[in-house]
This record gives C-alpha cells, structure tokens and sequence, in this order.
C-alpha cells in the first residue's frame, strides 16, 4: 500500500504540477504534503486571483526571470506557458489576459486554479497525504529509496521530486524544508535572498509620510550603484508606503538594491522618473507653452493634470517653487529644478522586506548540481527538483508560477520515466 513509482513532498504549484506530469506518465504517484490543503501559498498570488502565467513568447518569458533564467531552456523546450494556458483551458478554467500579458482565471479567483489542478490529480488517481512532514528521505547505494515520515511511516519509491518551495510565506508551509534534504545530499545552497520584496528607505519624506498611499502610474524606476550608473531600470506603477516604496517596479528592483547591500553599502541609490515618455527638453517645451496660454495662473493650477497632484506639489516643494507664485513668474533656474526632480528625484532604499514576508525567495539549490533537462540530482539517482527551492526567481507578471510549473512538469515527466525501469 505505501509503494508509489514517484512521490512528490511539497503540494503547491510545482508540486501539484509534478505529481499530474509523472501520473499522465504512467506512474503511481503520492503527494505529501505538511499542511490541511494543498495549494496554500498559491491560494494567495495575485492578490488572491492569481497571476497564472504570462502571454509572452516563452524566450521572452526567460528574460523576464533574471534569476538564472537561462537554465530554464532546456525545461522550456519540453514544456512552455503555452502549454501551461492549455492546461488550464482543457481542464475547465478558461483564462483571461490582462496588462503586460498577464494571465488570470476568469473566475477571478485562484481558488479556481488550485481547484482545477486538484480535479485532475483526482481524475489521475494522485494519492494526496496531507497534515504529515517528512522526517528524512532514504537512498540505497545511491538510489532514492523511501520517505520518512512524522508518524513514523515510510512510503517507498525510487523516484522523489522535493518541491517544498523556498521560505517567504512561511506560514503557507515554506519553511526551508527542502534545502535541509538537498544539504543532506551534499547539494550546495547558494545564500538565500528576499526578491520582488517592498524597499524601505529612510528619506525624509518616508519619515515625514509626506507622500505615503500615493501611486504613481507608469514611472521609471531605476537602481544605481556607487558611481551613479544605472543598475537595472523598470517602467511601472509605485506605490509610496509608510516605510518606503512597494508596488511592480519596487518589486521588480528589490533584487538589484539586495545584491549592492551585499557589497557592504549602508544605502543604494534610486531614480524616479515620473514621466519616462517624456524627453527634459519635451517637458521644458510643455511648460513654456502652458506660460504662454495660462501664464497668469499659479504655478500649482498651470502645471494641473502634469502630474498627480500631491505628487505635483512636492516636486515642487523639493524645487523650492512657491506653488501660489503666477506661472510666468517661474524662472528659468526653477523650472530646470522643477524639470531635474521630475525626470530624475534621487533617493535610497536601506533593507527590503524580509524574506518571511517577501514575495519570492533568491537563491536556493545550485543549478550546477542538477541536470537542467530533467531537473534530476546529479548527485543522487532519483533525487528530482522543482520551483522556488531552485536557485531561480523572476520577475511578478506570472514568471515565478510559470517557472514553477515548466520545471514541475519536467520534473514529473522524468521522474515517472526513471520510475519505470523499476517496474521491469
């Protein structure tokens, strides 16, 4: 009864990806998971709707994962987001795109998601063992032999995938299990690092709160290291927070602020460009255009509809600008202050969130050490890897939860094909 050809530990989205590949494979397949219900992270990406892919072209898709997304080529040869979008199609939860080529269910929620992946592993006969933890992973000569559990049961196979995730959320069951197994393997952890992570910073107007709540639409995020060069640079929404800056572009930056903190710098300088389709020169020609046309009006009424207006008055204000002077009295050292902090305003971030409550963990198992067309150990026969316990992470907009399942569908693939000698 407690002989399966693949058992999965770990059922969130690699996970359940993993344990419908090795089953539609032809193997017996367990998944063992530590909590009531599997899917538990997953039930909060995306705000709860879950962002469960991306329309991009899979090279694109690459791209968009800086996290040593090349490692994923071979993965995304045998198994792509198209194929993940027809998945979920075929499997009765139609999807629906949104900006930047997000996917989201239709319903609207990720419960539709985490149920649509439970009827298929029910219609393929996945045995599910929830509320139980792993103690130990057995191995024989160098081949995976059984799982142990906290009750002392042992459940025997000669294929195990780990997809115990990383260690944000840790709540949902993502405490760092499986980097303990992958060590106890000899696998090397590369150092773990909160990612798409909010941005504290310690400039006055965070302390002041003078500008927390407000979002800003489609600006230009940019990091910059000590000689001032920029980093990485992304074109987002932001959000200004009571301790820093959150929100898409902060996110997709908090990766680069994390890495110059490594270096041994107290602080990491930032750029905000509020209007990045905007040239210094075309902004200069808009504002002596509203002098000509509405020159009598205060700087603050003229320059309306520039930019948001709480926004508009502390560019103003960090210009030294008086926003109740007329707008033709603004001289041509104010507006080149006014035109600098708009499409350049410098501040730093100090810390990101941490990891427990950061959306994706950096680092993890070293990519040397598994074969990237199988996601097998090259350690240990039968040993199998999958999602955020990789040293792989990406951007939000559905890369992480594609990664996630393209490396969880090879993965089961294999380990199902690997299983199969076993039979003979």
């Amino acid at each position: 009864m407690n002989h399966f050809d693949v058992i999965i530990i770990g059922g969130g989205t690699s996970g359940m990806m993993a344990a419908i590949s090795a089953a539609e494979n032809g193997a017996k397949v367990a998944i063992i998971d530590k909590n009531r219900m599997l899917g538990k992270k997953l039930r909060l990406t995306g705000g709860g709707r879950c962002n469960v892919t991306n329309n991009r072209p899979p090279e694109e898709i690459i791209n968009f994962i800086p996290g040593n997304g090349k490692f994923l080529y071979s993965a995304f040869s045998q198994f792509t987001n198209y194929d993940i979008m027809e998945f979920f199609e075929t499997n009765g939860v139609p999807l629906k795109e949104e900006d930047h080529g997000r996917l989201f269910p239709v319903e609207n929620t990720s419960k539709a998601i985490v149920e649509g992946l439970a009827k298929k592993l029910k219609e393929l006969n996945v045995e599910i063992i929830t509320k139980t933890i792993v103690r130990s992973i057995k191995e024989e000569n160098g081949q995976i032999s059984s799982v142990v559990t906290d009750l002392n049961e042992e459940y025997f196979a000669p294929c195990v995938v780990l997809t115990t995730g990383g260690k944000t959320f840790q709540y949902t069951g993502s405490t760092g299990d499986g980097y303990k197994f992958a060590k106890k393997f000899g696998h090397t952890i590369t150092p773990l690092f909160a990612t798409e992570s909010p941005i504290k910073s310690k400039n006055q107007f965070v302390v002041d709160k003078t500008l927390q709540g407000l979002s800003l639409r489609d600006i230009k995020l940019s990091v910059l290291n000590n000689k001032n060069k920029v980093i990485v640079a992304h074109e987002m929404d932001l959000l200004f927070t009571h301790f820093g800056v959150s929100g898409p572009a902060a996110l997709r930056c908090s990766m680069f602020v994390n890495q110059e903190l490594d270096k041994g710098i107290s602080e990491v300088p930032l750029s905000l460009d509020a209007l990045p389709e905007m040239e210094e020169a075309d902004l200069l020609k808009e504002i002596n255009q509203r002098i000509i046309d509405q020159g009598s009006k205060s700087v603050k009424n003229g320059l309306k509809n520039l930019l948001p207006e709480r926004y508009l008055e502390f560019m103003l204000s960090e210009a030294e600008i008086d926003s109740s002077n007329s707008l033709k009295q603004l001289t041509e050292g104010e507006k080149e202050a006014f035109i600098s902090n708009v499409k350049d305003f410098k501040f730093t971030g100090y810390d990101t969130y941490p990891l427990d409550k950061s959306f994706v963990t950096g680092g993890g198992v070293e990519l040397k050490e598994i074969s990237p067309k199988t996601m097998e150990s090259k350690l240990v026969n039968g040993l199998f890897f999958a999602g955020e316990l990789l040293d792989v992470n990406g951007y939000t907009g559905g890369y992480n939860i594609t990664a996630a399942f393209v490396t969880g569908h090879v993965a089961g693939k294999h380990a199902a094909e690997i299983a199969s000698y076993f039979n003979y």
